[in-house]
């Protein structure tokens, strides 16, 4: 369980890159497609996932609540909405939105989903993916920190918590969901090699294409009327 998670804390705000660039992934993709689809369709789903939270990890809740009542903009870079998340003393909610308008958050976590989900079920290393951009944190520090101390330890699972609720159904919906995974994962591999054959070597050449207009601008310059000349 990977506990590290970026700042101590503090009443300070993070700047930087707000939008950290979404990875060419299979969510990624699924994201276009969703634009289309109004955020309260996704209602039921969060619905779900915070109930199965409620049922699996109930000694989580017990220490959101000491919180106070923060809320929280959760945003998934590389998809078309924003999570809400309010822990409300009676019944925390999390919702989706098409954007942050008129939601007053405590603090702001932006990243790729998997990275979330990664944090969540603290797989990942908090700063290490601060540092390399892949996360971005805006707001009250030490909210976010309560937050990660509150899930800290959990063993959250959010397949297997989502899962739990169908009861005798769980084990064939498992395998469902492995063979689900198992296509994502194949989909994951097939766009990094696309990544890598076509759009990284693209990115090589435009770096070289920069560089050489650098040294042409610099000749330019040291030839132009004042400049320094060889």
């Amino acid at each position: 369980m990977v506990s590290a998670w970026p700042f101590g804390g503090g009443e300070r705000k993070i700047t930087g890159s707000k939008h950290p660039a979404p990875p060419l992934s299979p969510i990624l993709l699924a994201g276009f497609g969703l634009r289309l689809v109004p955020p309260a369709v996704l209602r039921p789903a969060l619905g779900v996932a915070m109930a199965a939270m409620k049922r699996r990890h109930p000694g989580v809740f017990a220490r959101l609540a000491e919180l106070g009542e923060p809320s929280y903009l959760i945003d998934p870079v590389d998809l078309p909405f924003v999570l809400l998340l309010r822990l409300e003393r009676e019944a925390p909610t999390l919702t989706a939105a098409s954007g942050p308008e008129g939601f007053e958050a405590t603090a702001t976590i932006r990243g790729p989903l998997l990275v979330l989900i990664g944090l969540l079920e603290g797989r990942l290393d908090g700063d290490a993916l601060f540092f390399s951009r892949d996360l971005v944190i805006e707001g009250n520090t030490e909210a976010v920190v309560a937050l990660r101390n509150a899930v800290d330890g959990a063993e959250v699972d959010l397949l297997s918590d989502v899962l739990s609720l169908l009861g005798p159904f769980a084990g064939p919906a498992r395998l469902a969901a492995g063979g689900a995974i198992a296509l994502f994962s194949r989909a994951a591999e097939d766009l990094e090699t696309l990544r890598t054959a076509i759009i990284a070597p693209a990115m090589r050449r435009a770096d070289a294409g920069i560089r050489q207009l650098d040294k042409e601008l610099g000749a330019l310059k040291r030839q132009a009327p004042g400049g320094r000349r060889r």
